[in-house]
């Protein structure tokens, strides 16, 4: 008898079987990428790490951190011949949904400022502009600056970590 291989769809876990899938496409999104001791090290330190998998092929993943009330999105990459299909908004609402779940009361992100379609997509879901980090990110020409974006929760009094 031999064993039948059925595609898998949809989100799901991060696993160190995945880190290098992960790592290629961070390599080919960014000119100054994560590295694969980074994404081992976010697997080992329990942040929320997960995939998507279109026919078992890795096309986007995320890392959140959860700790003291807040979520951080580290990071949010869909790979370049699937984005601007709508699955970047909804891995973002998966990553809200695990916070809310957390009962966190504010989410934060860094984003670059020259990078309008995810600034518009953070704009969209609520997020607002708290402010700058100057010289954040490593860039071509030096260091380019980060957008702090904020999004706060509603969770009723009685539910909040005291």
């Amino acid at each position: 008898m031999s064993a039948v291989i059925t595609p898998r769809n949809g989100l799901r876990q991060m696993t160190e079987d995945d880190l290098e899938a992960v790592a290629a496409i961070e390599s080919a999104s960014y000119p100054f990428p994560w590295t694969l001791g980074i994404f081992r090290d976010c697997l080992q330190v329990g942040y929320s790490c997960r995939v998507y998998e279109i026919d078992n092929d890795v096309v986007a993943y995320a890392v959140m951190s959860i700790g003291a009330g807040e979520a951080h999105i580290l990071t949010l990459v869909v790979r370049e011949d699937c984005r601007n299909s709508g699955l970047g908004s909804m891995f973002m609402q998966h990553m809200l949904n695990i916070a809310k779940q957390h009962r966190v009361e504010t989410m934060l992100l860094e984003v670059r400022p020259s990078n309008p379609s995810a600034i518009r997509l953070y704009r969209k879901l609520g997020f607002n502009e708290l402010g700058v980090r100057p010289d954040y990110y490593p860039a071509e020409n030096g260091r380019e600056d980060a957008i702090i974006m904020a999004l706060q929760f509603d969770i009723p009094s009685n539910l909040r970590s005291i």
